[in-house]
């Protein structure tokens, strides 16, 4: 199984800032070290051309993007100040989510080691998303003919707005968000498939509900590909997250989307979306068994 990481491109936050950006070595690293893959299946992405982030998202806001042009309420709205470094971040994160989509067509599985920025809209950028990985990498994909239609099981803690919003429009990308009902985004967007979760949702409650759903997404859909979006935030431990799934809950969770796509033979990429956990190690820790239960299905 190959994995990408653009965890060479760190972004320079202020002081205190809430994302965790330091998880993305940490993660690469663990993977690495505890052999889940060999430092020849750890691939450093290209950034996404300029062309493919167009299928998306608007060039206004790309050129605003590029040049630093993005007004402070816009910066605000995102999450993030603007530097070259975020731009270039975004490219590669985007490029790991085209690469690792090709590879699970030819492999099965692959997984970008970043990704999921699932708040991102055609014209601006919120909740941390700069750009829409994702739908960049379907619509990149299905542009060269490598595939038709995709289906997107995000289960980040948070409702996948603005992949909602992107599929809307186009029948042949099917999204499924399954997430905190009061958490953010205070604002939903209707997908084809929204799963609600009250606060303090356990494993046994979840479990349940994704294994109803699932059927449901995947026999609608049809798909050529899965996008799985394995957010760390449903974690008992996360700051944002407001759920209870325990690390046995998660490993679960993994084990059922990927046992559901096998046995309809459909590929699946991997992103690892959010993750805000009190102590960091424990974000780290759900996207490692991630890593390690896909590898074991690959």
């Amino acid at each position: 199984m190959h994995f990408w990481s653009s965890a060479r491109f760190p972004v320079p936050l202020p002081d205190g800032h809430r994302f965790p950006i330091a998880k993305y070595a940490l993660l690469r690293d663990a993977i690495l070290g505890e052999g889940i893959a060999a430092a020849a299946r750890m691939h450093e992405p290209a950034p996404i051309s300029r062309d493919e982030v167009l299928l998306t998202h608007d060039a206004a806001y790309l050129e605003r993007l590029e040049r630093g042009a993005m007004p402070v309420a816009e910066q605000r709205k995102l999450g993030f100040p603007w530097s070259e470094a975020l731009v270039e971040r975004s490219l590669r994160a985007a490029g790991g989510t085209r690469e690792a989509a090709a590879a699970a067509l030819e492999d099965g599985v692959a997984m970008n080691l970043a990704g999921g920025t699932h708040h991102a809209f055609a014209t601006h950028g919120e909740g941390y998303c700069v750009l829409n990985d994702v739908v960049i990498a379907w619509r990149a994909l299905r542009r060269a003919r490598r595939i038709a239609r995709a289906a997107v099981i995000d289960l980040d803690v948070h409702q996948g707005n603005g992949t909602h919003a992107l599929g809307a429009a186009d029948p042949d990308l099917y999204t499924m968000s399954m997430h905190g009902r009061r958490n953010y985004p205070f604002h939903k967007v209707h997908g084809r498939l929204d799963v609600e979760l009250e606060d303090g949702t356990g494993d046994d409650v979840y479990l349940d509900l994704l294994s109803a759903a699932l059927p449901t997404a995947l026999a609608d859909s049809r798909p050529d590909l899965v996008f799985y979006l394995a957010g760390a935030d449903p974690h008992e431990g996360d700051a944002l997250g407001r759920l209870a799934l325990t690390f046995d809950g998660l490993k679960r969770r993994d084990r059922l989307v990927l046992q559901a796509c096998r046995e309809i033979g459909v590929p699946v990429c991997i992103v690892i979306a959010g993750g805000y956990g009190r102590d960091i190690r424990d974000t780290v820790q759900v996207h490692v068994n991630t890593a390690r239960i896909a590898a074991e299905h690959g």
